[in-house]
C-alpha cells in the first residue's frame, strides 16, 4: 500500500476500531499484526468438533454506551446473551457476584435474614458495593458478612490470578466483582448484553474489509518505530515498545486448557469460578455462551501464571501504585521521544478496559485525529 497515513500495531479493538474509521475518513492504514488472525484476544474459531472456542478466554459483551453499541452494531448481528456465574462455595454452586441468593443459600435462615435487613437498612436494595468497603463497616452485623464473603469468595481467587491479596491491588480492580444487594443473578447489568451473531472473529473481519485497510498478519512491529511519513498507532505492551527500558511492567497472562465431551450441556451456567478448590480459576462452557448447538461440548479450563515478556502473553495489568508509578515512566518517555505515535489499548495504556472501554477509547481518539465525528463518553469500569 503506498502513501500511508497510519500504521496500526495490533488487530484488536482499539487497533481495529481506530483502523476502521479512519480508513472511512480516506485514510490509507496499514494494520500490522503478530499473531496469525485479527480480533486479539476477542479472536474465536471452531475446534476439531465444530464448536467456537474463544481461544484467549471467555469475552461476553456488555455495555452501557449508545455509541458503542450501534457503532459495532454495523459490523454485526447479535444473539441476546445474559451471563451467569456460579462460583464453589462450601460444596455448593452460588450466584457470583455474590448477592442475596448466595446469602440465602450459604447461611442459616434467621443469620441470611438479619444480615440481608442490615444491608438493605444500610445501603439500599439494588447496591453493588465492593467488598473492601463492606468489609470498612461499622455494623458488626455487615462486618461479619463481608469477612466471610471476602474468605469465601475473594481471597483465594484473587490470590490464584493475581498472586497477590485483595486489599495489595488498586481497589478499582476488586470493585469489577462487587457484592450485589439484589437477587439479580446476572454477572452484569449493562443495558446492553449480547454476543456477536457469528462470532467475533466474523465481526472484525467486517470492520477491517475496507479499500483503504491493508492487513498484514503474522508481522512483527519492530520496523515502524520511524516510518517514513505515516504516523502510527501502538496498542501492544508499552515496555515492549521501548525494549524494557526501565524493566518489564508487571502483567498477568493465563494458559488454556479446552476439553470436549459427548453429551449436549455440562455446567447449569455459562462458567463456574472455583475461588478455593483446584488450580484453574474458572472453566467456561463454550455453547452456553455462543448458543450453538451440538450433540457435543466444549469446556475451556482458565491457569493463570506469570507473564514472561517473550515467553506469554500479557493479559492483565497489574495495578498496584508502584506499577502504576513505573508505567508512568514509559509513558512519559515515548511522549517525548515518539510524537508521531500514539498509544492505545489495555496494554499501551494499562489499564483494565474492557472491550466497549476499549472500542470508545479508539472512536475518541480517531475523532482527534481526523477520523469521523463520532462523539463518545468513556464508560466507568464495570465488573469483567
Amino acid at each position: 500500500m503506498s502513501s500511508l497515513d497510519w500504521i496500526v500495531v495490533g488487530a484488536g479493538f482499539t487497533g481495529a476500531t481506530f483502523a476502521e474509521r479512519m480508513a472511512a475518513a480516506g485514510k490509507r492504514v496499514l494494520i500490522i499484526e503478530r499473531r496469525a488472525h485479527v480480533g486479539g484476544n476477542a479472536y474465536d474459531d471452531r475446534n476439531e468438533y465444530g464448536i467456537t472456542v474463544h481461544r484467549y478466554g471467555p469475552h461476553i459483551f456488555h455495555t452501557n454506551s449508545d455509541l458503542v453499541w450501534k457503532y459495532l452494531s454495523r459490523f454485526t448481528d447479535w444473539r441476546p446473551y445474559e451471563h451467569r456465574v456460579l462460583g464453589l462455595i462450601e460444596g455448593k454452586l452460588v450466584p457470583i457476584p455474590f448477592n442475596l441468593d448466595s446469602l440465602a443459600t450459604l447461611f442459616p435462615a434467621k443469620a441470611a435474614a438479619r444480615i440481608k435487613n442490615a444491608l438493605v437498612s444500610r445501603y439500599g436494595l439494588g447496591k453493588k458495593v465492593a467488598i473492601l468497603k463492606l468489609r470498612e463497616s461499622e455494623d458488626m452485623e455487615i462486618r461479619y458478612f463481608a469477612d466471610y464473603v471476602y474468605r469465601s469468595v475473594f481471597e483465594g481467587y484473587t490470590l490464584k490470578q493475581w498472586q497477590l491479596r485483595p486489599e495489595e491491588l488498586n481497589p478499582s480492580v476488586t470493585a469489577r466483582v462487587p457484592v450485589l444487594i439484589s437477587h439479580d443473578d446476572r454477572y452484569f447489568q449493562d443495558e446492553y448484553q449480547a454476543m456477536p451473531l457469528n462470532g467475533y472473529a466474523a465481526m472484525f473481519q467486517r470492520m477491517l474489509d475496507h479499500p483503504n485497510i491493508e492487513v498484514v498478519v503474522n508481522c512483527d512491529w519492530t520496523d515502524v518505530k520511524s516510518p517514513e511519513r505515516a504516523r502510527v498507532l501502538f496498542t501492544g505492551a508499552i515496555d515492549e515498545f521501548l525494549d524494557y527500558r526501565f524493566g518489564p511492567l508487571a502483567y498477568r497472562s493465563l494458559r488454556f486448557e479446552e476439553r470436549t465431551l459427548k453429551k449436549t450441556q455440562h455446567q447449569p451456567v455459562g462458567t463456574i469460578n472455583y475461588p478455593n478448590n483446584h488450580d484453574y480459576t474458572r472453566i467456561t462452557e463454550q455453547k452456553i455462551i455462543t448458543g450453538q448447538q451440538a450433540p457435543v461440548t466444549t469446556l475451556v479450563e482458565e491457569y493463570p501464571l506469570p507473564h514472561e515478556p517473550g515467553k506469554t502473553i500479557a493479559y492483565y495489568p497489574v495495578q498496584r501504585d508502584e506499577n502504576l508509578s513505573h508505567y508512568a515512566k514509559y509513558a512519559a518517555a515515548v511522549l517525548s521521544e515518539y510524537p508521531h505515535v500514539c498509544f492505545a489499548g489495555r496494554l499501551a495504556d494499562y489499564q483494565y478496559y474492557n472491550m466497549d472501554q476499549a472500542c470508545a477509547r479508539a472512536l475518541k481518539l480517531a475523532s482527534e485525529h481526523g477520523g469521523p465525528a463520532w462523539p463518545v463518553q468513556l464508560q466507568a469500569p464495570s465488573n469483567s
